[in-house]
């Protein structure tokens, strides 16, 4: 269990100055309330030998200036060690989320977001409270324990020593409810983390939902989450239920002894009346430390298992820079250089297959694109095309030596390098929830207005301009909500063509795009783009004529490479596909 905790040793030693001021701010503030059981053994001692008020009232003063004193530094000790837990925990979540920034996306397709996010949120909170809280609390019992034990022990030995029999009975309680609670906790963050996968999708998807009339469906599945949270909690209060009452019951066996032994030994002038007050103070303050002791292990036991969540994410590998076996190559962001990539794109016998995939996803392809020119892809679904553009920018990891760009394989360049000079549109194109402008801007804030005008020409986003109640400032929603699917499609287009890239990849960017939007955007996208690679995937052979050449892909296949006119000309899927379109457009035509 402590193992986990090796995480947080830099941060604890960063933050060990307030520590070190918290501890003896509770040290002072514990040596305080120590005195309070003395005060009050002088003043029911004095009452009873009929001393003078003066006295009485003086140790009530004593009292009210000791109790001020324990009020100032309880302040004290909250400010630094609470404070210094809080900023353990800002600290442990940016990293907590800049080490998922890095991390490649089959992590993020392999783990459900609502389960991120609770990681990032419910365990970044016990982890908060196992450094805070549980942190205060030991100091406070080890230090109170031994120190009242102490007390008690010089003033009355043997009354002592009857009183605090129980207490070893209590410590195995202690140690077993630790054992126990543990792995019920970690059930209970996993059922969390389960509901929130839950909600989030329902929302995200909620448009499909409400269109398909699946709200009960959907109900009755967050229903069943939310009750196996609710029944994964209920196990933890039922072990609750039963431990504490019965730490209580254990504890008021002590307070009875001390009542007997003690009253016994005040009738018998062995002890005075104030100091069987005194003893009773302190015992019921040696009662809290030992139950406390149960909630210590309890907080302890939360962090440790979040801790083990959050460090199963930071012990994940990120995604390399270079791949693995590639020869690394100079960075020179923004220039034009060993690191650029900049050329012909290349693929050579590209052959790639999944974990446990009977086919492989793709199968000997070898395409070469000129810098500068413009290649579509056609296929079925499943045929390939996204897996082949995704390795471009090594989104998929190609092997070595089967893609490059300007000779050089992909993975010998840094990744951000990489990526910076591609231009990815996917099909399904997500939004941020702000406005066009920003979504637009998001690849290069500082984009001219006139650029900015002509990417929105490019895209025909400016013909909807008018539809937008507040232009470009309308805020689109979460994921784009608010706009149609050829509105976003339009949107991440226009955000893809500010940066300018080398090399721009359309997946499909354009299918929820009506014929004659498309067209003006294919014709814009060519003279825009004079001198830089484009590829283009659609089944809309319209939107290929303008490439100078198209691949055909079938299983993972390539079975035709030619222009346009050439594959329209011979038998094959081109030819059928085009035919097949042109009576669909004469058609609508009538």
């Amino acid at each position: 269990m402590l193992k986990e905790f090796k995480t947080l040793l830099p941060y604890l030693k960063k933050h060990r100055v307030r520590y070190a001021v918290g501890i003896l701010c509770l040290v002072v503030v514990d040596a305080a309330q120590l005195l309070l059981p003395q005060y009050l053994r002088r003043a029911i001692d004095s009452i009873a030998s009929g001393q003078a008020r003066s006295a009485v009232v003086a140790i009530g003063l004593a009292m009210v200036a000791t109790a001020a004193a324990i009020a100032c530094g309880r302040f004290l000790w909250r400010y630094f060690i609470h404070g210094a837990s809080r900023r353990i925990e800002t600290a442990l979540r940016d990293r907590l989320f800049a080490r998922l920034m890095t991390l490649p996306t089959s992590y993020f397709h392999g783990n459900a977001a609502g389960d991120i996010m609770a990681r990032a949120t419910n365990d970044m909170q016990a982890i908060r409270m196992a450094t805070g809280m549980a942190f205060v609390a030991f100091v406070d019992g080890a230090f109170m324990s031994v120190a009242i034990l102490v007390v008690m022990f010089v003033q009355n030995p043997g009354t002592t020593l009857l009183t605090v029999a129980p207490l070893p009975l209590i410590t195995v309680l202690i140690v077993m409810f630790g054992a126990i609670i543990g792995k019920r906790f970690k059930r209970v963050q996993e059922q969390y983390s389960e509901m929130s996968t839950v909600a989030q999708e329902t929302f995200q998807g909620i448009r499909v939902v409400q269109s398909f009339v699946k709200e009960d469906e959907f109900a009755r599945r967050f229903a069943a989450s939310n009750d196996g949270y609710r029944e994964a909690s209920m196990v933890l209060v039922k072990v609750y239920g039963f431990f504490f009452p019965l730490i209580s019951f254990l504890a008021g066996l002590t307070t009875l002894v001390l009542i007997v032994a003690g009253g016994q030994a005040v009738m018998e002038n062995r002890m005075t009346p104030g100091s069987l007050a005194a003893m009773l103070a302190y015992l019921e303050m040696l009662i809290w430390p030992m139950v406390g002791a149960g909630f210590t292990v309890n907080m302890i036991q939360r962090g440790a298992a979040s801790l083990k969540r959050v460090n199963e994410v930071l012990a994940t590998e990120p995604e390399p820079r270079f791949a693995p076996g590639a020869e690394p190559l100079q960075a020179t962001t923004g220039t034009a250089g060993a690191g650029h990539p900049v050329g012909a794109v290349r693929f050579s016998g590209l052959t790639l297959s999944f974990p446990g995939a009977q086919a492989p996803a793709l199968d000997g392809i070898s395409i070469e694109v000129p810098a500068g020119r413009t290649l579509g892809i056609l296929g079925k679904v499943g045929s390939g095309k996204s897996t082949l553009v995704k390795t471009l920018a090594r989104i998929v990891e190609p092997p070595r030596g089967a893609v490059s760009i300007g000779g050089i394989d992909v993975g010998s360049y840094p990744i951000e390098e990489l990526r910076a000079a591609i231009g990815f549109v996917p099909q399904d194109s997500f939004l941020f929830s702000d406005s066009i402008r920003a979504n637009v801007l998001f690849s290069d804030p500082d984009l001219p207005g006139k650029r900015f005008d002509r990417v929105a020409a490019i895209s025909a986003l400016d013909r909807d301009l008018r539809l937008f109640s507040d232009g470009w400032d309308t805020v689109v929603g979460e994921r784009g909500l608010t706009l149609s699917g050829g509105q976003k499609q339009r949107v991440a287009i226009a955000r893809a063509l500010c940066r300018d890239p080398e090399i721009l990849v359309l997946d499909d960017a354009m299918s929820a795009v009506d014929t004659e939007t498309e067209e003006a955007i294919i014709n814009a996208l060519v003279a825009d783009r004079v001198g830089k690679t484009t590829i283009i995937i659609s089944n809309r052979v319209s939107t290929l004529r303008r490439a100078d050449m198209v691949a055909v892909l079938d299983s993972g296949r390539l079975v035709q490479l030619g222009s346009p006119q050439e594959l329209a000309s011979a038998d094959g899927f081109y030819a059928e596909i085009a035919a097949m379109q042109a009576l669909v457009r004469a058609g609508e035509g009538r």
